[in-house]
């Protein structure tokens, strides 16, 4: 018996033990906004007050655009998603870009509004604040659900529509990234706010890619450092819990000329939701892309940028 006691004793020390080391290793507390604006927020990167927050903003191309262009990114990225198309376009058209409440350099809601109305209503207030009253909107994951909301919503402030994997149907992922599955988990969030390993980061960016290959070690630094933002991962579990049953039925009264672009390995929002946008939204174009996945836009930003050219 006191061998058996004895044994026990080891297996809790040790297990202990490795616990600690692990949350040691992976320790990551929040770091504020200031220190990562250094790497981050280079020019043309601003910050303008918008409904109390300080949103990060990029503003490219000709002033004299009457239309500019809007890019709206997904859950727990930024808008340097965009870089790719934002070099391109904003040669002859105006682009804008921002982080989201909750995501990137902007940070956390004030009032911890992560519903779609709050998205809505930011966008809106970003477009009032830089003097926008017609636009391109285009989104990606929870930006490409903003960007079709924005337009039912507002429909005389939407030009045109682009959805890039867009939310807005119920789906059967495929697999979710490994981030995403413990921010669901509210018994693991308390841990997530404090610890964050970057291997854990890294296989949920390779999740989202068609071709994991084209994940860099630079592109890994920019979602580890966005998602330890103060705020954000508290942000990100707060958003899980708001998420609200959709309303479909609103896409198919859209009447906004609209491209559709999916990636035909995305496992998150699998190709058939395309299909779906296709057959609800009169007058649509959608362009499949076979060989990439959740994010195509940023992983092959020359194909997707021509099919919106």
């Amino acid at each position: 018996m006191k061998l058996l006691l004895k044994s026990l004793a080891l297996l809790a020390a040790a297990l202990l033990f490795f616990i600690v080391a692990g949350i040691a290793a992976t320790w990551a507390p929040d770091r504020p906004v200031d220190e990562l604006k250094a790497r981050w927020a280079l020019p043309p990167s601003q910050f303008i007050t918008v409904q109390g927050l300080q949103v990060h903003v990029r503003d490219e191309g000709p002033r004299d655009d009457p239309v500019p262009i809007v890019l709206l990114h997904g859950t727990s990225t930024s808008l340097h998603t965009w870089q790719g198309w934002a070099g391109v376009l904003s040669g002859k058209r105006r682009v804008i870009r921002f982080d989201l409440p909750g995501f990137g350099l902007t940070g956390p809601h004030p009032q911890d509004d992560y519903s779609m109305a709050a998205f809505v209503r930011a966008v809106a207030g970003v477009l009032d604040a830089l003097g926008v009253q017609r636009a391109v909107v285009a989104g990606n994951s929870l930006g490409g659900q903003i960007a079709w909301e924005f337009a039912h919503a507002h429909p005389q402030r939407v030009d045109r529509l682009v959805l890039v994997d867009a939310a807005g149907y119920a789906m059967a992922p495929r697999d979710i990234p490994l981030g995403f599955r413990i921010a669901r988990v509210a018994a693991l969030r308390p841990l997530m706010h404090h610890t964050l390993p970057r291997g854990m980061v890294e296989n949920s960016v390779r999740n989202v890619y068609g071709d994991p290959s084209r994940v860099t070690p630079d592109l890994v630094d920019l979602y580890y450092d966005m998602a330890q933002r103060a705020g954000n991962r508290r942000a990100l579990g707060l958003r899980m819990q708001q998420i609200v049953p959709r309303a479909p039925e609103r896409i198919a009264t859209l009447k906004v000329p609209t491209l559709i672009l999916w990636g035909g390995q995305d496992r998150l929002i699998p190709p058939e939701n395309a299909q779906k946008f296709a057959k609800d939204i009169a007058g649509s174009k959608l362009v499949v892309f076979d060989a990439l996945g959740h994010v195509p836009h940023e992983e092959d930003p020359a194909a997707t940028v021509a099919a919106v050219q």
